[in-house]
C-alpha cells in the first residue's frame, strides 16, 4: 500500500498561491495590491513561516485572484486526507 504525502494546511496554502501566481501570470506584488494582504504577511505564508492563517486572509487571497473561495480551495492540495490538522 502506498502512503499519501501529508502536508500542513499552511504549506498547502503556500503551494496553492504559488500555483495560481504562475497560472495567472501574476506577481506577488499584484496579488498584495488586489487582495489587501500585506507584503510581510504574504511573505510569511509563502515561506511557510506562519503558524496559522485566519479564514479572512484566505478569503482576501481568493478575491485577490478574482476567484470565489470555492474556486480557490478546489485543489488537490486541500485534500483533507493529505492535510495534517492539529
Amino acid at each position: 500500500m502506498i502512503e499519501k504525502e501529508v502536508i500542513t494546511i499552511n504549506y498547502a496554502l503556500a503551494l496553492r498561491i504559488r500555483e495560481l501566481l504562475k497560472l495567472k501570470n501574476m506577481s506577488q506584488y499584484r496579488l498584495e495590491q488586489n487582495s489587501g494582504v500585506s507584503h510581510s504577511q504574504l511573505g510569511f505564508i509563502l515561506k511557510n513561516r506562519n503558524n496559522s492563517v485566519n479564514f479572512k486572509t484566505v478569503i482576501m487571497l481568493a478575491k485577490g485572484f478574482d476567484m470565489t473561495l470555492l474556486e480557490f480551495l478546489d485543489s488537490p492540495y486541500f485534500d483533507c486526507e493529505k492535510l495534517e490538522i492539529e
